[in-house]
């Protein structure tokens, strides 16, 4: 009697067929990898107005805020761009190595620390803490420009961030009893 290895096993046709259909989100892997780049043109855009704005006196003129807040305004937007693109990374990178194939980036100098130990659980916990970071950098924009917002909107914005606090919360405690750490021998 003869074993085989995982490599070299022969699926039946439907189970295949199942398996292979994982396959179909190789598109929609490419496609976020598109609105990275769009992403990285509007950084890049926004980037180029604040540095007209500042340094090279362009503009509109005077606007509702002063310099000091439209800078950190155009700045908070740079921030907000960057950490929706780390985002796309996570979903690109962690969804592509959890649900489609392995990427084999083991001993790469440039593979991220995190991707060795990706799993679903841990993608949406990571998914959530960033949407948290995104819902921030929105809310803190919200703040600075609240005496031209409506109160009802400065409340909703603190509504769904807060939503997304416990949801992130929810998660990580969900994963936490489902996945309980390893206890150790000093604990036994």
């Amino acid at each position: 009697m003869t074993t085989q290895t995982h490599s070299s096993r022969r699926l039946a046709p439907l189970p295949y067929l199942i398996f292979a259909s994982r396959w179909l989100q190789l598109p929609l892997y490419l496609g976020l990898i598109v609105a990275q780049a769009i992403y990285v043109v509007q950084f890049l855009r926004e980037l180029w107005h604040l540095i007209d704005t500042t340094l090279l006196g362009g503009g509109g003129g005077p606007g509702p805020y002063s310099p000091e807040v439209m800078i950190m305004l155009t700045v908070l937007g740079l921030i907000d761009v960057v950490m929706i693109s780390n985002l796309l990374i996570m979903v690109i990178v962690g969804g592509y190595e959890t649900f489609v194939s392995r990427l084999r980036l083991e001993g790469h100098p440039d593979q991220p620390e995190w991707l060795s130990h990706v799993n679903a659980a841990v993608l949406k916990v990571k998914l959530a803490t960033a949407i948290i970071g995104i819902s921030s950098i929105h809310l803190l924009a919200t703040f600075i420009k609240a005496s031209e917002l409506p109160d009802r909107v400065i409340f909703w914005q603190l509504v769904l961030h807060l939503t997304f606090v416990v949801s992130a919360v929810a998660i990580a405690l969900i994963d936490r009893i489902m996945s309980p750490p390893a206890r150790t021998a000093a604990h036994a």
